[in-house]
């Protein structure tokens, strides 16, 4: 049996107005706490972010809250070992890695010394972040804990096996890190093709050998095959068959409904609700920067909510469209003109449905007020997904790339709209443009006892200023004074949500977007409260911050009061 960490050893933090960080007194607590939880599915939770020494619960506040998972989290009890029914992969390595010597020093052992009690050890997967696919494994010899580089590397080889404190992990794709190389593997780590998509989910057992080997070896699994990955499960062949289906499909529908890019602007993505539920596997949800913006215009059209649109950042898109339909623009303000083949010039109202013709142009000038569009057309945008979703998550590198110059995108065929189309036009928002002032509220918490009484003081009496440093990812903020901090050093790495304000060590915060990490060492001071309109702050805005209510300490669990260059604030994750 393990069970549920004493309720006296855990403590309870507000992370925003729908999340509860619990934190626990160390990893293998951390641990067991999932597990509980992933057992008691309790009600009102919509997703578990396990991390080093804390779980995130995301939950919807119209069926419990803080207070009510407070309590439910206290009381849970014993939970069934899993130990007999974990899945265990074996992975090959090829133990050649840039940093295998250094570690050897660091470890006061011989290079084979390392190897050998790598392979020795058991590592089970704690939790996942950085990258979908990354997982950091845990394991049971005490030797291995290791610094990261003093200088992370730009670039990090696919397969790189490495080392960094307590854990172990196999970087999915080449990216920035700063792990200690000791090797490297052919093993698929995040494989859409496969069910599910990571190799590392939390719990997995993993054991590593000497490469030569023939097979990746998966128990508790269907699946079986070479060391590059495994094989889906036995419904793969027919769910690709679906695919195969779905897309011929979508490419009829682009013959007879389609969107040409003559000019995509700034950056046009291809946008829906995201992919909540995946956080196990280190993807973030992502979708819709602005999710009312998206929704009002997918309702406008009578798309469901859920369908796929195109989000413009900037505006100054230029679109050709194939075959009659509806559509409707939402978000940021700005000139709305469509062009007809006969040279007629229409100029549609800003969350109006209207309709287009075979060989219409459409045209979006540049936002005036707010930064981002969206555009629905009647049936939906036709792409590809990706877990269950066409959200472009641009931190992540998953779903459908940045819609370029020359682009053909699909469109459903409008008949397969569920709804009528709504000629009840959007409310007007008051969106803000460069050199106004606007004021967020924030949930102070998770982590604003990290900071002096003066340092939240500032973050709620100094005005701010968005740079042009700022993306998807987030928006880098700049203040005249820092944010003091009342601890130095980096917290383990804990979950993160859309809105959080997190602070490195400059003391300029970052406001994190739709992209951001899913996991960071850095504290987040307080949360904003309404994402969609931060989503709509173009840089040049002045923010002040302000809080209906403030914490008493150590009372966080009781209380919840009311990009070209991007702020990649988390590359120490890797």
């Amino acid at each position: 049996m393990i069970s549920t960490p004493p309720a006296s050893t855990l403590t309870f933090h507000t992370a925003s107005r729908r999340h509860l960080l619990v934190e626990c007194a160390d990893l293998p607590a951390t641990m067991a706490l999932h597990h509980s939880l992933k057992a008691a599915d309790l009600p009102g939770v919509t997703e578990l972010i396990p991390a080093a020494r804390t779980v995130l619960l995301s939950f919807d506040p119209a069926r419990t809250s803080a207070e009510t998972l407070t309590d439910a989290v206290r009381g849970l009890g014993h939970t069934e070992s899993v130990s007999d029914t974990a899945r265990e992969v074996t992975i090959d390595v090829r133990y050649d890695g840039d940093d295998l010597a250094e570690v050897a020093d660091l470890l006061s052992v011989s290079p084979a010394e390392v190897i050998n009690r790598h392979q020795a050890a058991t590592w089970q997967v704690a939790f996942a972040g950085f990258a979908p696919g990354f997982g950091y494994l845990a394991g049971d010899d005490e030797l291995f804990d290791v610094p990261r580089r003093s200088s992370p590397r730009t670039r990090v080889p696919v397969g790189s096996v490495a080392l960094a404190g307590e854990f172990t992990g196999v970087y999915p794709r080449s990216s920035p890190g700063g792990w200690q190389l000791i090797g490297r593997t052919d093993a698929k780590l995040w494989d859409l093709d496969r069910q599910p998509p990571a190799l590392f989910v939390p719990g997995t057992i993993v054991k590593f050998a000497e490469a030569g080997r023939e097979i990746v070896e998966v128990a508790g699994s269907s699946a079986r095959s070479g060391a590059s990955g495994f094989s889906g499960s036995p419904g793969a062949e027919g769910a690709a068959s679906d695919s195969a289906v779905d897309s011929a499909a979508d490419s009829a529908a682009a013959a007879s409904h389609s969107l040409e890019v003559l000019r995509p602007g700034l950056q046009l993505l291809i946008q829906d609700l995201g992919r909540p539920g995946f956080a196990s596997m280190g993807v973030s949800a992502a979708g819709a920067a602005d999710r009312s913006a998206l929704t009002d215009a997918n309702r406008l059209v009578g798309n469901a909510e859920t369908a796929a649109g195109l989000e413009s950042f900037g505006g100054a898109v230029l679109l050709r469209c194939t075959g009659d339909g509806v559509a409707a623009v939402t978000g940021a303000t700005g000139t709305i003109t469509v062009t007809a083949a006969d040279g007629t010039v229409l100029t549609p109202r800003l969350g109006e449905a209207f309709a287009l013709a075979d060989g219409d142009e459409l045209e979006l000038g540049p936002a005036e007020r707010g930064v981002r569009r969206y555009f629905a057309v009647r049936g939906g945008i036709a792409v590809e997904t990706a877990l269950d979703s066409s959200s472009a998550d641009t931190l992540a590198g998953l779903g459908p790339a940045a819609v370029d110059k020359g682009t053909t995108v699909g469109v459903h065929d409008p008949r397969t709209a569920p709804h009528l189309v709504d000629p009840t036009p959007t409310q007007p928002r008051d969106l803000p443009q460069a050199g106004e002032t606007v004021t967020l509220t924030v949930t102070l918490g998770p982590r604003e006892d990290w900071f002096t009484e003066a340092g939240i003081e500032t973050l709620l009496s100094q005005e701010w200023t968005v740079t042009h440093e700022s993306d998807r990812v987030g928006l880098r903020l700049n203040g005249e004074v820092p944010l003091e901090r009342g601890r130095t050093g980096e917290l383990p790495s804990e979950g993160a949500v859309t809105g959080a304000l997190q602070v490195p060590p400059n003391g300029q915060p970052v406001l994190f977007g739709p992209d951001h990490p899913l996991t960071g060492g850095y504290p987040i001071i307080a949360s904003v409260d309404d994402v969609d309109l931060a989503a709509q702050l173009p840089p040049g805005v002045k923010l002040r911050f302000t809080t209906s209510a403030r914490p008493t300490p150590n009372a966080h669990s009781a209380e919840a009061s009311s990009t070209a260059a991007g702020p990649r604030t988390n590359e120490n994750e890797g």
